[in-house]
């Protein structure tokens, strides 16, 4: 199955080099090279032309290319991927797009020296984007599982939140956990932030210990077969005063609306006014500082934007989260998040755990 997804992004992907007149793509962005070929290695170039594709990487991954690449030619350089370029063996027409990305400027300096005067170089941004948004149902899949190890991961979590834990001990868990159940890795660094420290969205984790009475955000994904998780919770360890439950309860809502607002056609920024005016409504207009949401993917934060700039029209299949949020400086804050499907009725929730707040 991945093979034929795979095969058909790269027929997706030519298509648009052909309509824009591109002979050639310089991929450097090693996500997208995940996506396009599977190669989870640490170390890769590619170039895709109309006739044939090349993946390009270096002797520790030699087996692993073997392994996981089968839509492209893989080359084990001992040079580097400048000297394969500048060799001349590779003959992929007059116009070249170079992935200008994640790409340095030194690193694109020398790539254009080493194609000047045999080709023409057009920096490309946001190449890939339009078809990495629109999920295929083997990706759903892994997003789907990404999402439960991490939401039995934080359902573990709990019994451990006491007087006696740290923000970083809760933290360490989340990551041992996530790689326990069969996770690659975290796709983010975990936020556990209490107390005041809830108030920022996106604090590091410390050497605090949490106090009774305290609420806790805890932000937290997985990545599994190379796609990511992401998720939102806040509790409270006892009984947490009346104002945090209003503001609980009010960020609560904004959640559920969102995503029974989300519909196939409206922009990211439609959906986003829709939320932030309920929030701003309530009293809190300048306490919801940043975006609804982003999407998720091979990135756990990649297009569509669903936030004030997000232009684009969301469509059926396209992954985001949905994570309003008050913050109340030097006080507390809250944030409940989901990653969210949009389907042709709506959106769906990966994540199934309980939002109520709960007082551990």
């Amino acid at each position: 199955m991945d093979k034929i997804y795979r095969e058909a992004s790269l027929k997706m992907v030519l298509g648009k080099m052909m309509a824009q007149a591109l002979d050639a793509c310089i991929i450097t962005d090693l996500s997208v090279i995940r996506w396009l070929t599977g190669f989870s290695g640490s170390s890769a170039r590619m170039i895709v032309t109309r006739e044939k594709s090349w993946l390009f990487t270096d002797f520790r991954y030699k087996e692993q290319a073997s392994r996981e690449v089968s839509v492209a030619e893989t080359v084990i350089s001992a040079d580097g991927f400048d000297a394969e370029l500048a060799s001349g063996r590779y003959l992929f027409g007059e116009s070249v797009a170079l992935q200008s990305d994640t790409i340095t400027w030194h690193e694109a300096t020398r790539l254009i020296e080493r194609l000047h005067g045999r080709h023409r170089v057009i920096p490309v941004h946001a190449f890939f984007d339009e078809f990495r948004m629109v999920k295929h149902e083997s990706e759903l899949m892994k997003m789907r599982r990404a999402a439960e190890i991490s939401e039995s991961v934080f359902e573990g979590l709990l019994p451990l939140i006491t007087p006696e834990a740290t923000e970083l001990d809760i933290a360490a868990e989340i990551s041992y956990q996530h790689k326990k159940l069969g996770a690659e890795k975290d796709s983010f660094d975990p936020i556990v932030a209490s107390g005041p420290r809830s108030a920022m969205p996106h604090a590091k984790p410390s050497s605090l210990r949490f106090q009774p009475g305290e609420l806790i955000v805890i932000d937290m994904g997985c990545v599994y077969e190379g796609y990511a998780s992401d998720q939102t919770r806040t509790v409270a360890l006892g009984q947490v005063s009346e104002e945090a439950r209003k503001i609980y309860r009010i960020v609560q809502g904004a959640q559920e609306l969102g995503i029974a607002s989300a519909k196939c056609g409206m922009t990211g920024r439609e959906l986003d006014s829709i939320v932030r005016e309920y929030i701003a409504g309530h009293g809190y207009p300048e306490e919801f500082g940043h975006g609804l949401g982003h999407g998720v993917g091979f990135e756990v934060h990649e297009e569509p934007r669903i936030s004030p700039k997000g232009e684009l029209v969301l469509q059926e299949n396209m992954v985001f989260t949905i994570e309003p949020g008050i913050y109340l400086p030097g006080r507390f804050g809250v944030r409940i998040e989901d990653t969210v499907v949009l389907g042709p009725q709506g959106a769906e929730p990966l994540q199934r755990f309980s939002k109520e707040l709960m007082e551990l």
